[in-house]
């Protein structure tokens, strides 16, 4: 099978697609609210799925009753994580190889994730492959995040490419909705985070790989 025929874009989620960075937010959300009095909800990473930076702080400040700003909130969370994106978060397993095989190709390469700007620009920065994409959109800079298709929208006119000429790599049920919403073809990623859900997206997703290589052959 040939997953990129008819391809002219590529955009990928960035955290549990692109980059391996599932594994630090349930940490971060345990030690935000363990701060502020509260224990970490089971269904917390669930709820908050595909919400933008935005739309997380929101919701954090009305279901824990917080008093700061949604500013504030994010710019907390920023510095929480600052150190984990800029030195020790890495690329997911073989995701280089499409990311390589793109640029031989000419196919575009662009980013739409929930995460935010500052975090998003340090780990492409650390992980040297900033200049590989012709654009990165964040959920803040649409309309609603995940499972809303506006961020792949955008993406996919940023590059100039129409939607059903675009291949979106995710790893969350809502980014792969967003991504079908979007009229793209979606290709779901294992994550371990993502792994209760697994046959749901295999439901919705076009295709459902454990790691990159497998379409790569």
């Amino acid at each position: 099978m040939n997953y990129f025929e008819d391809i002219e874009a590529i955009i990928f989620d960035l955290d549990g697609t692109l980059v391996d960075s599932m594994w630090i937010w349930k940490q971060i959300d345990i030690d935000f609210l363990e701060k502020r009095g509260y224990s970490l909800p089971e269904d917390l990473q669930k709820s908050i799925e595909g919400m933008s930076f935005t739309e997380t702080a929101a919701y954090f400040i009305k279901r824990f009753n917080l008093a700061e700003t949604p500013e504030a909130l994010k710019l907390e969370w920023n510095e929480m994580a600052n150190h984990f994106y800029a030195k020790e978060i890495k690329l997911k397993e073989n995701v280089h190889l499409v990311i390589e095989y793109a640029l031989r190709h000419n196919i575009k390469l662009g980013i739409g994730t929930s995460n935010s700007k500052e975090l998003l620009q340090a780990v492409l920065e650390a992980n040297g492959i900033r200049s590989a994409f012709n654009s990165i959109r964040t959920s803040c800079e649409v309309a609603s995040g995940k499972p809303s298709p506006d961020i792949f929208l955008k993406v996919a006119e940023d590059l100039g490419v129409s939607p059903e000429r675009c291949l979106v790599f995710e790893d969350t049920h809502a980014g792969i909705l967003a991504g079908k919403s979007a009229g793209m073809k979606v290709v779901a990623i294992y994550d371990a985070v993502s792994e209760p859900y697994a046959e749901i997206i295999k439901e919705d997703a076009d295709h459902y790989i454990f790691d990159y290589t497998e379409i790569m052959a």
